[in-house]
């Protein structure tokens, strides 16, 4: 009689020819895949022990450490080197000139509270916010409703002491002569100190410059 037992294991044992081939190339695709990974990270270590040779010591510290103290050094730089053109970024953007060949007036600067203005913008304390003289806001009025004067929103530069800032108008200050300007308390203090609470100041439109 044929054991039909060992028959069976051994018919088990046995993959199709299409199984085994499948396996096999699947395997072959995953090491492929992680083949150029592996390259590069042996290349990058390669430069590595050439430039940084793996037996010596770096200031008393291992090479690993001492790897640490390079990158955490860098890090730190950029970071202060950003903070640094950023800061003279935000320097050198109030600092600026008025603008050349435009009409400059020069009359008093102070602050206010500001809130639901004539050109019907609601402004903050902390807003870059103007609010300029009835006299001029008046005298360009088109109607009756002051949300369509065409001085709302136009901006102006301030300038005092060599710092300057650039101002939206959203309101008419009826205490305010021609030349005056009123402002937000936050803009007031990038000009000047809020306890002196009236200064002289110079200004201009800047353009598109409205007729006024």
């Amino acid at each position: 009689m044929v054991d039909t037992t060992e028959s069976e294991k051994h018919a088990g044992s046995t993959l199709p020819e299409w199984e085994t081939t499948a396996g096999f190339h699947g395997e072959d695709q995953n090491v492929k895949k992680y083949r150029p990974l592996h390259g590069v990270k042996t290349s990058a270590l390669g430069i590595l022990d050439r430039v940084m040779p793996p037996h010596r010591r770096y200031c008393g510290l291992q090479r690993r450490y001492a790897c640490i103290i390079i990158l955490a050094t860098c890090l730190v730089s950029l970071a202060l080197i950003l903070g640094l053109a950023i800061g003279l970024s935000n320097r050198s953007s109030h600092h600026q000139s008025l603008p050349l060949g435009s009409q400059t007036y020069t009359g008093d600067l102070t602050y206010y509270g500001p809130g639901l203005g004539a050109c019907g913008v609601t402004s903050s304390d902390t807003d870059d916010i103007v609010s300029v003289s009835h006299i001029i806001f008046d005298a360009v009025s088109i109607g009756s409703d002051p949300n369509t004067n065409p001085l709302c929103h136009h901006k102006i530069r301030a300038v005092r002491n060599g710092d300057s800032l650039d101002l939206t108008v959203v309101d008419r200050c009826v205490g305010c002569k021609a030349s005056d300007i009123d402002v937000s308390l936050g803009a007031f203090k990038q000009l000047a100190d809020p306890s002196l609470g009236r200064v002289e100041v110079t200004w201009a439109w800047l353009p598109p410059v409205p007729s006024t």
